[in-house]
């Protein structure tokens, strides 16, 4: 008899599939794993009754039980930023305080419907967090490693959830090779590598297509790390693309910390300029492992990276602050760029420009203390 695959992985690089197994987080040979393209979505088959991502339940593979602390949903508040009208999209409402809930909880989900009852994750604090808390919901023990440098809060509000934290001397790519490393003996749910933690993310495109009276922003400007905003945008708004529910792409506008900031290097075709400390802190990644990927998503959508200095970061973070936003400064990297992308004629008069503004200044007292004082 056949066997009937639900949904399946695909290695964009080789076109490998593999039948889609929640336990499975990478190919054969190494390489990250997506979830091969759902149909998209039209506006009737938005679960309106539902107030958390779930809502958008049909866009997302397998008959999955949701594990949900009401993620989604987030605001999207229009305001004046120097010459012209954003809107900030405000991810930090979401229950443990940054937009990593949207793939933690598909991708908890998926792993409890798959049986796991331990998992393990890397961070350098809110995927980490966020990770903990679904697996607290769910039922599931969960190990987080962490830099050595990560915030106090963030591990603070790791352990609260009931995880065991580990701190790993050295950079956040020594904490990623140390999780890898020990995968072989363990599930690693781990929100840079998982394609379930993807297609949460993806959600973002759809609450903004239904934030907008279901159309597509002109512009997504967000700040990147590993990448997974950029690629869950690209994956939604693709989509959304293919169901003929949006006319075309927005352009994905990507800021990164100029002290590391090997996305923007990639997408100019040049070297990266050396590592240095970032108060950007959750960007901090030398070696995102979706790079290319994360590198084809933005040219797909016919967008642009920039690299923000320290001094522009800090003064994005008090800027926001002055009206009313707080922002932890790896938020506060992506308004820094506005004016950036601005002068470049990137996002242009008129335009309908959404800012995401990942995580909750909260997360951060520490590095605002010094900001702000």
């Amino acid at each position: 008899m056949e066997v009937v695959v639900e949904y399946w992985y695909a290695d964009e690089r080789s076109g490998t599939r593999y039948a889609g197994d929640p336990r499975r987080w990478r190919g054969d040979d190494g390489v990250p794993l997506t979830v091969v393209p759902r149909p998209g979505l039209r506006p009737g088959d938005v679960d309106t009754g539902v107030r958390s991502l779930w809502r958008y339940r049909a866009a997302l593979p397998g008959d999955l039980r949701p594990v949900s602390l009401g993620e989604g949903c987030t605001p999207l508040v229009p305001q004046v930023w120097g010459d012209g009208e954003v809107r900030f999209k405000l991810e930090w409402f979401s229950p443990t305080g940054s937009f990593k809930d949207r793939g933690s909880s598909v991708m908890v989900s998926a792993l409890t419907g798959a049986g796991v009852k331990e998992l393990l994750e890397d961070s350098s604090g809110n995927g980490g967090s966020s990770v903990a808390a679904y697996s607290a919901a769910a039922g599931i023990a969960a190990t987080v490693l962490a830099p050595e440098g990560t915030s106090p809060a963030k591990v603070l509000q790791t352990r609260a959830y009931g995880a065991a934290v580990e701190l790993v001397p050295g950079t956040r790519d020594d904490t990623a090779a140390e999780a890898v490393r020990r995968s072989a003996h363990t599930t690693y749910a781990s929100h840079n590598w998982h394609p379930f933690f993807l297609e949460g993310t993806k959600t973002l495109a759809y609450e903004l297509w239904e934030d907008l009276g279901f159309r597509a922003p002109d512009v997504v400007v967000t700040v990147a790390g590993a990448g997974s905003i950029v690629l869950g945008c690209d994956l939604g708004f693709g989509e959304l693309l293919a169901a003929g529910s949006i006319a075309k792409r927005p352009r994905l506008l990507v800021a990164q910390p100029r002290n590391c900031s090997p996305i923007d290097a990639a997408f100019h075709d040049r070297q990266p300029p050396p590592f240095a400390p970032t108060v950007a802190e959750g960007t901090a990644i030398r070696q995102p492992v979706r790079l290319p990927e994360v590198v084809a998503a933005i040219r797909r959508s016919g967008g642009g990276t920039a690299a923000i200095g320290e001094d522009a970061i800090a003064a994005a973070a008090r800027r926001l602050a002055s009206l009313g936003l707080y922002a932890e400064p790896t938020s506060a990297t992506a308004a820094a760029a506005i004016d950036v992308f601005r002068a470049r004629g990137a996002i242009r008069p008129g335009e309908t420009t959404v800012v995401v503004l990942t995580g909750s200044g909260l997360k951060a007292a520490d590095r605002l203390r010094e900001l702000i004082g």
